[in-house]
This record gives structure tokens, C-alpha cells and sequence, in this order.
């Protein structure tokens, strides 16, 4: 049996043990999809799920999948988009690989029971959203499409432990060798040469996001502890359009970029376009920009939200009937009212830096989906690449882990973690006053100095491991966003307000005895000659 050693017990405490070929951290699109490949080459999977079957950020997603439509569109159209959508941090060469490789993965989620909607000619409908040149974001149950992902992906009925955080990646000189994870029993081991971390974003990083409860950013720390490098943590996304309420905190339901892609418009209170000037795309530019533009016109007015008309968007319950629930919960008709939005965390575009086949710099540990950093995003995700990107690494990081199915492991000992831990209740109001859309050096100083004076303590549960998962990643966050002393994508300066190309590079951190050393990488300049 292997022996679990609490550090502040004073004696060792007798964990339970389990093995598995793959240990698959985050139940997820990314997680499930690796899962799957995994089973099927033969491999012994076991996923570990903080939550339940469905507390996944996959399971909100609303808008839909995007791949290269068969008419009308192109792999090179949808690069550059994506590209242009990035920033300047995008590997072009990844960016390629896995848009490309997107019809086929939807084409496996489709034979294994996913229905998408379809349009009167009874082919697979397509919308469009922001950054996008064209339609070919695919859907679901009109704005449903990642729970019907996560039904499709859940149907295949593979062995999950859920109500079980992952604690610690254990490794030797040959890598991975086993995760430490606390459940119901305490805590326990579970023998693996292989680790996939699929665990979502950083959502519950600020006081108001659209990712579930359990997004606190578990794979970042996991990953910086067991040697790994992560990169471009500062670019957070954050939904331009998120149904608002006053004083509302945690999860907010947010109004899928695909209405305005069926012509709703942004107005202020004044019923002025909030973005005419602003970018070319209007309503429909990146969301970087019309979170900025959000951001900057409550600035200028003083006030707290601006207005989504949706109004003339044709038969809105039918097309969007989870959002227009959403909004019937608020006591609003999107068919009659205007609906108030603002920006809030909704997407990590960094996290822990990969290839396109999962694999991190540390053998047998691999990552996929949103805590990943493959190149893909950049400085700004473009709307609708998310899923893709799950579905495409996901199955190639389930086939990358038989490179390690036949290296024995064991692990004979390991310890709880003692963690530098501030109270969440404290965390979220400073980095949602330091690290929102706009941000500025003097916020950002004040926030990291109060990171570093967070008190260490023991994990020994699954709400103290958050803390500490959450304090770790915004430690990195603020200590990348005061480097990036500029503005681009998605991470805004209020002090630094213009781009500067000497900066064009992201910025990697890894961990060195508790303290984050960061190191500027070039970016592989695009390639991209013409669009068809």
C-alpha cells in the first residue's frame, strides 16, 4: 500500500491506491475526447472529475463549433482569421494544423451521435460571429451545443471518479508516475505513466465569469508544480455580452456572440452603436475589441452596462432557447427588451504550453483544451475555435499517451502539498480591480504584492487546493501582465494603450522553488501568402 504523509500530522496516514495506463484530469470535452482515443488503443483510462457529469465549462458552451465550411470557405480563411484574431502570438503552423483537422473531428463526434441543427435545405446549419469573414460556426440545439457535445462524448460510458480533485502530479527522473487526489475516502494514488490535464480555465479567478464553479485554474498550478512551463496567461478573454445584473457575482449567463451574428446591435444608454468606428466588423469584430469598446464607453458615461437589442433577430426563442430562459429568469423578453450586458472572464487563450498532439515539456504529462497553450489562440481567441481545439488535441494527446503504455511505474511515497493560499473571498475583487479588460501598472502592484503575502498552509482539501490553484495562476497572471508593457489582444494598458512589435513574443513562466521565473519566446512568424 502506498503511504500518504500529511505533513502537519506527525505521523504517515494510509491512503488508497489505484492504476491506470492514463489518468485523465477534467471530465470536459478535451478530457472525454482524449479518454476515448485512449480506450480504444487499449489503454487503461481512469478520469478524475472535481464535479459531477456535466460541471464543465463544455457543458455552457452556447455558440457552436467552428469548421471550414465544404462551400463558400476555405482551411487558409479560416488561419487567417484566426491570426488576425490573435494578435501576433499565434503559431501559424499550429493554427493550420488544427483548424484542418477540424471536419474530421466533427465528422467522429457526428458518427458517435451528436446531432447538430440544420437548415431548411437539410444541411448542417451555420452561423457567424465575431473575427469570423463568413458562416461556419456549426450548432447545437440552437444555443446548446456543448451540452450535446458533453452528452455524445458522455455516452461512452467510460469509468469516471467524480468528487475527485487531483492534488499533485508525482514524477521521477523518467516522468510521470502517478497523481496524488483527494475524494471522499482522503487521499489517494493512483499509479499512471501518463496525465492528461483537461481541467478549463480560471474563471473563478474574478468575482463574475461564465465558467462553472470548479474553474480554478487546478491545471495550471498542477502543471507549474510538476516542472512544466505555461505561457500567455495574461491574454483572459472576457465575453463582451454577459447578461448583467447588479451586484450579481459567480457564474453570469452570457448572450452568444451568434445574436449579434443574427443581427442584434450594441447600444449605450443614449442608444448610441457602441462600436461604429471602431473596427470594420462593427458589432461582429474580435472580442477583444468590443470588450474594449464595452469598457470604454461605461468609462466615458459612468455607468455599469450597456444594451444588446435583439429585437429584430427573427424567431429569437426558437434559435436561442437557452438564452432567451436565461433572460426570462431575469424578468426580461428578448423579444420585446433590451437586454443589459458587460464583459466578464471567459476564456484563459494561454495555460500550459504544448504541441498540437498535447505533449508538455515534462514526458507523460499532456494537456488539452482550454488549460492548454498550443499556439492556437494567441492574444485573443477567436470565437468558436475553443471546441474545435478540444476535439482536435483531445483525441491526439488520448492517442500521444501510448508512447508511455508500457513503463512500469510506482509511486512509494507522497505528501499533501503545503501551498501559498489567499482566501478567495479576497483574490476575486482584487484581480477583478487589477486584471479586467483594462488594466494598469499601478493595480497590478498592489494585487501582487497582496499574492505575495498569502500565509502557506497544508491542502488538505479540494476548497484549499482551489485556493491555492487560484493564487499560484494569478500570481503569474499579474507578474506577465505588468511585463507586457503594451496593449494586445485581449490584455489592454491603460498605461501602455499602443502595441509595441519588440514585444510581439509570449511570455513563458515556470516555476523555480516557489518563485515564477518568466522568460520572453519568440512566436514563428506567419507564412500565411493568400486566402481562397
Amino acid at each position: 500500500m502506498t503511504t500518504v504523509t500529511d505533513p502537519d500530522a506527525g505521523a504517515p496516514g494510509v491512503g488508497w491506491e489505484a492504476h491506470a495506463d492514463l489518468v485523465v484530469v477534467g471530465g470536459g470535452v478535451a478530457g472525454l475526447t482524449a479518454a476515448r482515443a485512449a480506450s480504444r488503443r487499449g489503454l487503461r483510462v481512469l478520469t478524475v472529475s472535481k464535479g459531477g457529469p456535466t460541471d464543465t465549462a463544455t457543458q455552457y458552451a452556447q455558440g457552436g463549433i467552428a469548421v471550414v465550411a465544404p462551400t463558400g470557405d476555405s482551411v487558409d480563411a479560416h488561419v487567417a482569421d484566426t491570426l488576425a484574431a490573435g494578435g501576433g502570438l499565434c503559431d501559424e503552423a499550429a493554427v493550420r494544423s488544427i483548424v484542418a483537422a477540424g471536419p474530421d473531428a466533427v465528422a467522429a463526434l457526428t458518427d458517435l451521435g451528436a446531432v447538430f441543427d440544420r437548415g431548411r435545405d437539410g444541411d448542417v446549419a451555420r452561423t457567424r460571429e465575431g473575427g469570423h469573414s463568413t458562416r461556419r460556426i456549426i450548432h447545437a440545439g440552437g444555443d446548446a451545443t456543448g451540452a450535446e457535445v458533453q452528452r455524445a462524448l458522455g455516452a461512452a460510458g467510460l469509468p469516471v471518479l467524480f468528487g475527485t480533485a487531483a492534488a499533485r502530479i508525482l514524477t521521477d527522473g523518467r516522468g510521470v508516475v502517478g497523481v496524488l487526489v483527494l475524494d471522499g475516502r482522503g487521499a489517494g494514488v493512483i499509479h499512471t505513466p501518463a496525465v492528461l490535464l483537461a481541467t478549463g480555465g480560471l474563471g473563478q479567478m474574478y468575482s463574475c465569469s461564465t465558467n462553472p464553479a470548479g474553474a480554478t485554474a487546478d491545471g495550471i498550478a498542477l502543471a507549474l508544480h510538476a516542472g512544466a512551463a505555461v505561457a500567455d496567461v495574461e491574454f483572459v478573454q472576457f465575453h463582451p455580452t454577459v447578461l448583467f445584473t447588479p451586484g450579481g457575482i459567480g457564474r453570469r449567463p452570457l448572450i452568444s456572440e451568434a445574436v449579434r451574428g443574427e443581427g442584434a446591435h450594441l447600444v449605450d444608454s443614449r442608444g448610441r452603436s457602441v462600436t461604429d468606428g471602431v473596427h470594420a466588423l462593427g458589432d461582429l469584430a474580435p472580442r477583444d475589441v468590443v470588450s474594449r469598446a464595452i469598457a470604454e464607453r461605461l468609462t466615458e458615461l459612468g455607468e455599469d452596462h450597456v444594451l444588446l437589442d435583439a429585437r429584430a433577430v427573427e424567431g429569437f426563442p426558437t434559435r436561442f432557447p437557452t438564452i432567451t430562459a436565461a433572460c426570462r429568469d431575469a424578468g426580461l423578453d428578448p423579444t420585446r427588451d433590451l437586454l443589459p450586458v458587460a464583459p466578464a472572464a471567459h476564456y484563459s487563450c494561454g495555460g500550459v504550453v504544448t504541441d498540437v498532439h498535447g505533449r508538455t515539456s515534462v514526458p507523460g504529462l499532456y494537456a488539452a483544451g482550454e488549460v492548454a497553450r498550443t499556439g492556437l489562440h494567441g492574444a485573443n481567441r477567436l470565437a468558436s475555435n475553443s471546441l474545435l481545439e478540444g476535439l482536435v488535441v483531445g483525441e491526439r494527446a488520448g492517442i500521444a499517451a501510448t508512447e508511455r503504455a508500457d513503463l512500469p511505474v510506482e509511486v512509494r511515497d507522497a505528501a499533501l502539498p503545503t501551498c501559498a493560499i489567499l482566501d478567495r473571498r479576497v483574490l476575486q475583487p482584487a484581480m477583478t480591480r487589477s486584471a479586467l479588460v483594462v488594466r494598469d501598472a499601478d493595480t497590478l502592484v498592489e494585487t501582487a504584492g497582496l499574492l505575495a503575502s498569502a500565509p502557506r498552509r497544508v491542502c488538505g482539501d479540494v476548497a484549499a487546493l482551489e485556493d491555492a490553484a487560484l493564487t499560484l495562476a494569478a500570481r503569474a497572471l499579474t507578474g506577465a501582465a505588468l511585463r507586457r508593457t503594451e496593449s494586445r489582444g485581449c490584455h489592454t494598458r491603460r498605461d501602455h494603450p499602443a502595441s509595441d512589435p519588440e514585444q510581439a513574443r509570449s511570455i513563458e513562466q515556470r516555476l523555480d522553488d516557489d518563485r515564477l521565473v518568466l522568460t520572453a519566446v519568440a512566436v514563428p512568424e506567419p507564412q500565411l501568402t493568400g486566402v481562397n
